[in-house]
């Protein structure tokens, strides 16, 4: 069941993506803020109410993930896109205006709930409207909004605040535009392309899936012919398993049965190890991991740009190649060539090796888990589960997926302070190798095949 691509398909897929690029900013814009606010809230002597204010959004997070499931077969995925549009629209808002810690606290915790509902619902819904030729690359392209959004935050902090004289004080910084409005503007940016999103979104259609699973054959038939022809609507709508919608404690129940609790431990297991493969620690602790390399303050943030421009570009070259290659050579290859790089990184940390080749060692992890991981993870949650299901196990995916964020984030510190930067990354290496015997043994090939004839293949065999 193969169509040729359309640009209204890409269309729709690209806004629905703009989901992705507000995750991407709001997660990583408060690094840029964060010396500012912790001034002007007064919490820069304070270890707790800094963890607080940096971690507060992964609350959200998790609530966002929970709900999501639920909220996407009442409500729909279109209409659940527009609420976490406004979601990102007014925490935007909120966040920016904060005149207290505990108001600042509650807006980034709204925020984190807007990041919940988008990480799982835009790759679901995109995975839901697209043939299956080009499945792969479209939900890719959620991945690239992400890496995207985060290359702009790093842009606008960048440009937002002042230059800081080095003998600036706290109480100087305080008083100056940085101290009272750069970070507010940081975080106000986002109300752009949240107000966008929403815009946009009024002109895309409900998943015709969803549809069919309500019962709305002629809407679902009308979409799907928009996207493919009427030949390809045809096919998707007599290939579409037209279940009765069953009551949510019916749908967790049935979940657990012998043919699905197969497929939602993989899920499970893909979700965990995109965390715990170990190269988002990269991202967040770039400045410990590059000063342990032995280089200098400007150095660091010179590095950590070249791992950003390295982020986007090769998520660009998956977009392209996923649907060629497929997704269980790119997690195989993914997870055996992290293993290989963080081996040899930590021999280097082991030996003092310092200087271009470490560089080097972590711009090549970074690409290859852009290329691979990062990408294929939330393209395998999108596509692996029966429609009837599918917004409930992308929910408890995205769910397990977030919890491994925060784990991997808390435990890197103490990993690094008790075995050092070597054994570190030897721990990594050995859950990548891990991962790789997982997955020649557990994971199918997905490329080219329909959501129905992947269900056939995993629940009915």
């Amino acid at each position: 069941m193969q169509t040729r691509p359309h640009c209204y398909i890409y269309f729709i897929c690209l806004v629905s993506a703009l989901g992705g690029f507000l995750f991407g900013y709001d997660w990583v814009v408060i690094g840029g803020a964060k010396p500012f606010y912790e001034l002007y809230f007064h919490i820069s002597g304070s270890s707790f109410e800094q963890g607080t204010a940096m971690s507060i959004a992964l609350l959200g997070c998790m609530i966002g993930a929970m709900v999501c499931g639920k909220l996407a077969d009442r409500l729909g995925r279109k209409r659940l896109l527009m609420y976490s549009s406004l979601v990102f629209l007014v925490s935007a808002f909120l966040t920016a205006l904060s005149r207290h810690f505990g108001f600042f606290l509650f807006a980034r915790a709204f925020c984190g709930i807007g990041i919940g509902l988008a990480s799982g619902l835009s790759p679901m819904y995109i995975a839901e409207v697209s043939p299956p030729n080009i499945r792969g690359k479209l939900v890719s392209l959620n991945q690239l909004t992400i890496v995207l959004g985060i290359l702009v935050a790093q842009i606008i902090n960048w440009q937002t605040a002042d230059p800081i004289s080095p003998s600036a004080t706290p109480a100087d910084i305080l008083a100056s535009w940085n101290g009272q409005m750069a970070w507010r503007w940081m975080f106000g940016a986002a109300t752009i392309p949240a107000g966008l999103f929403f815009v946009l979104l009024f002109f895309i259609p409900e998943s015709p899936r969803w549809l069919l699973l309500k019962g709305q054959k002629e809407k679902a038939f009308s979409i799907f012919e928009k996207i493919g022809g009427t030949s390809y609507a045809s096919q998707a709508v007599e290939a579409t398993t037209i279940a009765p919608v069953k009551e949510v404690s019916s749908i967790l129940s049935e979940k657990f049965r012998h043919n699905y609790k197969r497929i939602l431990f993989l899920g499970i297991f893909i979700a965990v190890f995109q965390q715990w493969s170990g190269t988002n620690v990269i991202f967040n602790y770039a400045q410990e991991i590059f000063q342990a390399a032995g280089y200098s303050v400007g150095d660091i943030l010179f590095n950590i740009v070249i791992t950003g421009i390295a982020n986007v570009v090769f998520t660009i070259i998956a977009v392209f190649i996923i649907d060629k290659v497929g997704r269980r050579f790119l997690m195989l290859f993914g997870a055996g060539s992290l293993c290989s790089i963080y081996l040899v990184l930590g021999i280097c940390y082991y030996l003092h090796v310092s200087g271009l080749l470490m560089v080097i060692l972590v711009v090549a992890a970074i690409a290859c888990y852009a290329m691979t991981l990062g990408p294929c993870t939330w393209v395998l949650i999108s596509e692996l589960y029966p429609n009837k299901i599918r917004a409930h196990a992308v929910s408890i995916c995205t769910l397990v997926l977030w919890i491994g964020s925060c784990s991997l984030t808390f435990s890197f510190p103490f990993l690094n302070r008790s075995l050092g930067s070597f054994g570190t990354f030897w721990i990594y290496s050995a859950i990548c190798l891990v991962g790789f015997l997982f997955f020649f043994r557990h994971l199918p090939e997905t490329k080219g095949k329909s959501l129905e004839e992947i269900e056939d293949v995993l629940c009915k065999s």
